[in-house]
């Protein structure tokens, strides 16, 4: 479970689904017999009407896969930017520092998949997602040795269950201390000023 006190949960699905998509090296997380299996893995969040899913690979030499015949339960989690924040942007001097983040967890149950044609399905979709230049160069190389790759990994897909979104954004702080953390994430680094980013579109800004 995720620990969200009420001013830093976002119900907004549109909101944790570009976090998804903006952010997608997931920490992949199963439950084993003695201990957490994890396995940090691209995913592609599929949107349908009605439902959402996760899809993506794993190696096979990777014994993650093996453990979801035994326990199909997972959880995703997406990590959006994070920055420190200094007690000297607040007002009072009674304060202390904090760190600001954004994550979706995604809970769900997997089902791996072994035949070439989902993998096809899996690699097509994630190539098309973040190299669709690189298709046509996958589509031409020889069927032997595409077939041979694929033979070295397990693709999966995740039925999302239920989807857990913490935006920590100052959101308990005073205005004037909002409007000052806001000002320095907007001067910081790329994650910085993706809080910032988020801490404007949460704001309807």
């Amino acid at each position: 479970m995720l620990y969200t006190p009420t001013h830093f949960a976002v119900a907004e699905r549109a909101a944790a689904a570009e976090l998804v998509g903006a952010n997608p090296l997931a920490t992949l997380v199963t439950q084993g017999p003695e201990e957490p299996i994890v396995s940090h893995v691209p995913l592609l969040l599929v949107e349908e009407p009605d439902s959402w899913q996760l899809i993506g690979h794993v190696a096979r030499a990777n014994p993650h896969w093996e453990e979801w015949q035994q326990n199909s339960r997972v959880v995703a989690v997406f990590h959006g930017g994070d920055a420190y924040v200094s007690p000297r942007l607040y007002s009072t001097r009674k304060a202390v520092p904090t760190w600001n983040y954004a994550v979706v967890h995604v809970h769900g149950s997997i089902e791996a998949a072994h035949d070439s044609e989902n993998k096809e399905r899996v690699l097509k979709s994630l190539i098309d997602r973040h190299d669709a230049a690189y298709r046509i160069q996958w589509d031409e190389l020889d069927p032997t040795y595409r077939e041979g790759m694929k033979g070295g990994i397990v693709a999966f897909s995740i039925r999302v269950e239920r989807v857990d979104a913490k935006f920590k954004l100052s959101q308990n702080r005073p205005e004037a201390d909002r409007a000052r953390v806001l000002q320095a994430m907007q001067s910081g680094n790329d994650k910085e000023r993706m809080l910032a980013d988020w801490t404007l579109r949460l704001a309807g800004k």
